[in-house]
C-alpha cells in the first residue's frame, strides 16, 4: 500500500447536526481537532481526502435547508465531493465506482456518527475488499439511551464500535498510525 493508493473519507461532517437536539458542542471540538489534524496530515502526505456528505428531503439534512456544507470550522479541499442517502457512502452516491477508477486499495474513515454511517461504510468497504483505518478519535457520535433505558455515553459507543470493527473489518488507528501508514507502522 502506498498514500498513492489510499484515500481518506470525510464522512458526513456537515452542519446538518448542528440542528439536531442531542448536539453537543464539546464533544463536537474534541472531534473537529482530530478531524483537522487527519485532514492536514492527509494532505501533506499527499493523502486524496474525498468528503461526503448525507442528505434526505426534510429538514436540516435537505439541499434546502443550507446546512449540508462542511462543519464549521473544519477546513477541508476536497479532490471529489459526493453526497449519498443511506448509512454506507459507498451506496448510491458514485463513490464506489471514483474509488475503482482511481485504483484504491485503502481507506481512512472518519467522520459523523461513529456507529452509523462511518461503522456502516467501514463494513461495507472491508467486505468489497479494501483494506481499511477506522479513525474513532476523527469520528464524532453523541450519547443515546437503548431500549432498556441504559444511557451510552458517546466514549462507550466508540468504544464499541472498534471492538466489533477492530481485526474483523478495520485496523482500528489514531490519526499518527493511520497516516503513518500500514507498512511503516508494523515495521516501528
Amino acid at each position: 500500500m502506498s498514500d498513492h493508493d489510499t484515500v481518506l473519507l470525510v464522512i458526513d461532517a456537515q452542519e446538518s447536526f448542528r440542528h439536531r437536539d442531542y448536539w453537543d458542542e464539546e464533544l463536537a471540538s474534541a472531534y473537529i481537532d482530530r478531524q483537522q489534524a487527519l485532514i492536514d496530515g492527509a494532505e501533506a502526505r499527499g493523502i486524496t481526502v474525498i468528503q461526503i456528505f448525507h442528505v434526505d428531503g426534510s429538514g436540516p439534512f435537505s439541499e434546502s435547508s443550507g446546512f449540508v456544507r462542511t462543519l464549521g470550522p473544519l477546513r477541508i479541499a476536497p479532490k471529489a465531493t459526493f453526497r449519498k442517502s443511506r448509512h454506507s457512502a459507498l451506496v448510491g452516491s458514485g463513490l464506489d465506482v471514483w474509488l475503482t477508477e482511481n485504483g484504491v486499495r485503502r481507506l481512512l474513515v472518519s467522520g459523523i456518527r461513529t456507529e452509523q454511517c462511518c461503522e456502516t461504510t467501514t463494513r461495507h468497504a472491508s467486505d468489497l475488499g479494501y483494506q481499511v483505518d477506522y479513525v474513532g478519535e476523527a469520528t464524532l457520535t453523541f450519547p443515546m439511551t437503548d431500549a432498556t433505558g441504559r444511557s451510552w455515553s458517546a466514549r462507550e459507543i466508540r468504544d464499541r464500535t472498534e471492538l466489533v470493527l477492530s481485526g474483523r473489518f478495520a485496523r482500528i488507528a489514531t490519526v499518527e498510525q493511520a497516516l503513518a501508514g500500514r507498512g511503516e507502522l508494523l515495521a516501528a
